[in-house]
């Protein structure tokens, strides 16, 4: 794009992307990883995050996510965390370890 950049190839864990409300949707049975959908980030200044609509998902590089980096207390796994949207509270998404992974295991 002009304006920013596309994230592609990520996967899904604790949770599925549902394209057609657009939003983030409970696992369906025995699916433990889902490809998540094409993301464009969009660089905004002084941008606050909304209170509630979305999940802070973080994004690891792979499924490992034990190891913290003293500085920031995150694993040195962690890269970044993207807002995606959802109509269930943060809480929900939070206990089902739901994250985005660059690259799975197997």
């Amino acid at each position: 794009p002009k304006v920013g950049c596309y994230i592609h190839g990520l996967f899904l864990e604790g949770a599925r992307w549902d394209a057609t409300v657009g939003q983030l949707a409970e696992s369906r049975p025995k699916e433990l990883y889902t490809e998540m959908a094409v993301i464009w980030l969009l660089p905004v200044a002084n941008r606050k995050a909304p209170e509630s609509g979305s999940y802070l998902c973080p994004i690891y590089k792979t499924l490992t996510r034990a190891g913290t980096l003293s500085t920031t207390g995150h694993s040195t796994n962690y890269v970044i965390a993207v807002e995606i949207p959802t109509d269930k509270p943060e809480k929900h998404w939070i206990k089902r370890g739901t994250a985005l992974i660059c690259a799975l295991d197997f």
